[in-house]
């Protein structure tokens, strides 16, 4: 039985992996750790940067991950993916399913640069192929 008096740990989840909400809302911590959280953050900038160095001009397009083939809206995305494809532009999206996916399609279809940036959460769908 839980205690009445104990604080809720609030609506976000919990578990191995996952940081304690409430050490992030408690603050800064020490200078040595702030240091170290920021070099980090920095070197994740800093591969990212380089990871996408050579994509060159692009559009970058984000949309429903609910959307199907048999949608409209579907294949406006694909024609557009193609058509920027075509101009010469990368298409670059957040890699997921539905509209994502169908502009990643179109550039692909024609042979254009197609690049997918998904993120790994718990309980999110899966990069689109």
């Amino acid at each position: 039985m839980t205690d009445p008096n104990e604080p809720s740990p609030g609506p976000w989840p919990d578990g191995p992996g996952l940081p304690d909400i409430r050490d992030w809302l408690a603050g800064p911590g020490s200078r040595l750790s702030e240091l170290a959280r920021l070099g980090r953050i920095s070197a994740e900038f800093l591969r990212g940067f380089r990871a996408l160095h050579f994509v060159g001009p692009c559009v970058t397009v984000f949309g429903s991950a609910r959307v199907g083939e048999d949608d409209p809206h579907y294949r406006l995305a694909r024609a557009m993916g193609t058509r920027v494809a075509e101009l010469g532009f990368t298409v670059m999206t957040g890699g997921g399913p539905g509209i994502m996916e169908a502009a990643n399609r179109g550039a692909r279809e024609v042979g254009g640069r197609s690049i997918g940036c998904n993120i790994e959460l718990p309980h999110e769908q899966q990069p689109n192929p």
